[in-house]
């Protein structure tokens, strides 16, 4: 894709301000609480440790109970929202189309036992072995990429993954109310490219793809490095003497294996800043060889075909030393050029920008400090977040560098998301709230002194499931209260 050109708005005070009164207008129940929220939460200074603490910023002009009553009680028009995130401009690449990104970012509650809806995730952990499965809250989040290396994508969605999901097909639904908001928003229309959608290892791309074939987008995901695909039966094919169907797969391509890649339908070589010279090979039409079982077990019909090209990225060198093993990439493309498979392997560099995007909302935004108890609480003060980080995005060009000493100067337009939140409350002074003010009021009696809890919550196991889809339960001797107990 070359590179992706940043989007310069030219009135960005009138996008933050527009954005801010649709995000108003979708806050239903308790919408003043959740307004000054986010608003606490732009212009709080520093990393946001607790969210109660978010209650003492002069933005937030409620109590601490408020602000949880508003995150247990509040209702948020969802299909608004997301409307409202697709409605502003995007970033798009040089030769036009937007490129998402669509990854997995876990909320860890291990130990909160009271929460529902929670599903085992994977974590990983730096050095060998150090992968963990913790309980918490998968969220699945689509970024619109950004230029260049930064931390500030567009988010456009997130999800909250429901124990038991199946990943590839949540995805594919995800994507394409994505994509049908887009274009009902025109940031797509008839003719122009079509939208490159970029998965990690974890996805199946070539499912996704098929179950978006409809769509006008492009899907590329990252091959394992023993991934082994099947070649297209030659043409023309000559019938063996004792006769026989056609084959429906050619030989094999086993990407450890050389010996069966065969000659590369396009090769480029590229010299970069960071990682020397990149070099790209690319094997046209190769598909998986698909079996009715696990995803496919309910298939009805033959099963697809679903051709696409394999590139293999190559680099000199890794800007942190280490060892620059190949990257194998599947594009749902065929018969593509040479500037096809370079803006292939340069679009999923820039996917990484997706882990700094999620390092900030965690880090810096407290997306997963709160304890909250309910899964629809957190998935309110996620879509806070997203409002958050969205109005830094837009303010970029509005906020002054107001970096520490020891901090280098940053390029016009090309603030961090943590010093464009610096100076947003210089900015809201000027956007103002369309926030009501509180009523006066006083604290409740609340319980007695001394009296204990007579409503205990509910405790909830984590949603583990079967490969049947049925919900896995404990063993008859290992539930709680069959242990017998010890007599005399």
């Amino acid at each position: 894709m070359g590179q992706v050109e940043h989007w310069v708005q030219p009135d960005a005070f009138t996008a933050v301000t527009a954005f801010r009164t649709e995000l108003y207008a979708s806050l239903l129940a308790r919408g003043d609480a959740h307004f000054e929220l986010c608003d606490a939460l732009l212009c709080t200074d520093g990393p946001v440790r607790t969210l109660v603490d978010l209650a003492l910023a002069p933005e937030h002009r409620r109590g601490h109970g408020a602000l949880y009553a508003g995150l247990n009680q509040g209702r948020i028009d969802v299909a608004r929202f997301r409307r409202a995130l697709v409605g502003v401009p995007l970033p798009r690449a040089a030769d036009g189309p937007l490129v998402p990104a669509v990854d997995v970012s876990p909320w860890l509650r291990p130990d909160a036992g009271t929460s529902s809806d929670r599903s085992i995730c994977h974590t990983f952990g730096r050095g060998l072995g150090k992968h963990q499965m913790v309980p918490g809250w998968p969220y699945s989040i689509v970024a619109a990429l950004e230029t260049g290396r930064t931390s500030l994508t567009a988010l456009l969605d997130a999800i909250r993954l429901e124990p038991g999901t199946d990943l590839a097909a949540v995805t594919a639904i995800q994507v394409r109310e994505v994509i049908e908001r887009l274009i009902t928003a025109g940031q797509w229309r008839q003719g122009q490219p079509n939208v490159l959608v970029v998965l990690d290892a974890g996805y199946d791309a070539p499912r996704i793809a098929h179950l978006l074939a409809d769509m006008p987008i492009e899907v590329l995901g990252r091959l394992r490095s023993d991934r082994v695909m099947r070649k297209p039966v030659p043409v023309p094919w000559i019938c063996p003497p004792q006769g026989g169907r056609p084959p429906k797969h050619g030989g094999e391509f086993v990407s450890g294996d050389p010996l069966t890649w065969g000659e590369a339908a396009a090769v480029t070589s590229t010299t970069t800043e960071r990682y020397g010279t990149a070099t790209a090979q690319a094997w046209d039409r190769l598909h998986p060889r698909l079996t009715r079982r696990a995803a496919w077990g309910d298939h009805v019909g033959p099963l697809p075909i679903i051709e696409g090209t394999v590139i293999r990225l190559t680099v000199a060198k890794l800007p942190s030393g280490g060892v620059n093993k190949p990257v194998w990439l599947w594009w749902s493309g065929t018969r593509g050029a040479p500037e096809d498979v370079d803006r292939c392997w340069q679009a999923f560099l820039r996917r990484f920008d997706v882990e700094h995007t999620f390092r900030l909302l965690k880090q810096t935004l407290g997306w997963t400090r709160p304890k909250l108890r309910d899964s629809a609480a957190a998935d309110r003060w996620t879509w806070l977040v997203l409002a958050a980080h969205a109005q830094l995005r837009l303010a970029r060009p509005l906020t002054a560098d107001l970096r520490r000493p020891w901090e280098r100067p940053a390029e016009p337009n090309k603030l961090t998301p943590a010093r464009v939140r610096r100076g947003f409350r210089n900015l809201h002074a000027r956007t103002g709230t369309p926030a009501r003010a509180p009523k006066p009021t006083r604290p409740g009696p609340g319980r007695p002194l001394g009296s204990k809890n007579q409503q205990p919550a509910t405790r909830y196991g984590v949603g583990r499931v079967l490969a049947t889809g049925e919900p896995c339960t404990r063993p008859s001797h290992h539930k709680v209260g069959t242990k017998p107990r010890r007599i005399g």
